[in-house]
């Protein structure tokens, strides 16, 4: 546990090889510091050492009424400085997107390089449909919160009630959204039983952070992507209906030297499959590269086994 300057508990995890190199993991939405990651095998064979947190109002972290996505960089730079790191990569996949470029923007000179799997771009992003090729659930949350959290907070404070309960509800409730290619990738077991405990581990206390997350996502960033200088590296489904993929070519066309690779044929949680790949580009070990395909180039290493 890490303490803020304001007397906030931020809960923190750190797995892999501990004198590897230091690559922050921002957990989705709903999520919490034990979502899904590659194996610690996998992890001390990339040489990486990869740290997570709760945001606030998640699992054991404190909430931080009326936090925006720049409020993310505050809270890494605390714990980067606990623990002693004074340069490390930041890695964001969907809901933690937004965070992970939040840190680029405001810790140019801390973050080495930032990776972000199937993120989101601002709500105010000129030129860009934001809601457009959304699914129905997520278009009706946003739009909720837009008019007015009251009732968007008592929805999601109900919802999460009932995914603590039982996690498997989520996606069970997520299945007739889902493309076939995603419903391949969650009917694996351990994939399951890892985003069932990340869920039940986010909504420990509530449902503050799910909703602090759509808040923050529907208004004012408190940064400017344009303004991001660290290297890059972009990557979504073409199929994905969840974070659309005009989000992320919107990001690579105003993200300045920004690598964008296209999957197709992969939705959202095709990101799990590519996690290590990202971690071994986010620390370093590989160069940026793409192939008449769109796919990261042969020297990205291919997603490894998530751990169980």
């Amino acid at each position: 546990m890490v303490k803020a300057a304001d007397g906030r508990a931020l809960a923190v995890e750190t797995v892999g090889d501990p004198r590897g190199r230091p690559v922050f993991l921002m957990h989705g939405m709903p999520g919490s510091r034990v979502g899904p990651h590659p194996r610690s095998t996998v992890l001390y064979r990339l040489g990486v050492r990869l740290i997570s947190y709760d945001r606030p109002g998640y699992g054991d972290s404190t909430r931080l009424r009326g936090r925006r996505v720049s409020a993310a960089a505050a809270d890494v730079r605390t714990i980067a400085d606990s623990l002693g790191l004074s340069r490390f990569a930041v890695l964001g996949r969907s809901g933690g997107g937004p965070h992970a470029l939040a840190c680029a923007a405001l810790l140019a000179e801390r973050v080495s390089r930032v990776a972000v799997l199937v993120g989101l771009a601002p709500r105010n992003a000129t030129g860009l449909d934001w809601y457009g090729g959304m699914t129905p659930s997520n278009v009706r949350a946003y739009r909720e919160a837009e008019r007015g959290h009251n009732r968007m907070a008592d929805t999601m404070r109900f919802r999460s009630e009932q995914i603590r309960a039982d996690p498997g509800r989520l996606l069970r409730g997520l299945r007739p959204e889902l493309p076939p290619t995603d419903r391949e990738v969650v009917a694996d077991t351990g994939l399951r039983r890892m985003l069932q405990s990340n869920y039940r581990e986010a909504f420990r206390h509530g449902a503050d952070g799910w909703i602090d997350d759509v808040l923050a996502f529907t208004a004012d960033w408190g940064f400017r992507v344009e303004d991001i200088t660290v290297p890059t590296w972009l990557w979504h489904g073409a199929d994905d209906q969840f974070s659309p993929v005009d989000h992320s070519r919107w990001l690579g066309d105003h993200i300045p030297g920004a690598s964008l690779f296209l999957e197709p044929g992969a939705a959202h949680f095709g990101a799990f499959r590519v996690m290590t790949a990202a971690l071994a580009w986010a620390a370093g070990q590989t160069s940026t590269g793409q192939t008449s395909t769109g796919l990261p180039s042969a020297g990205l290493p291919p997603g490894g086994p998530l751990r169980p």
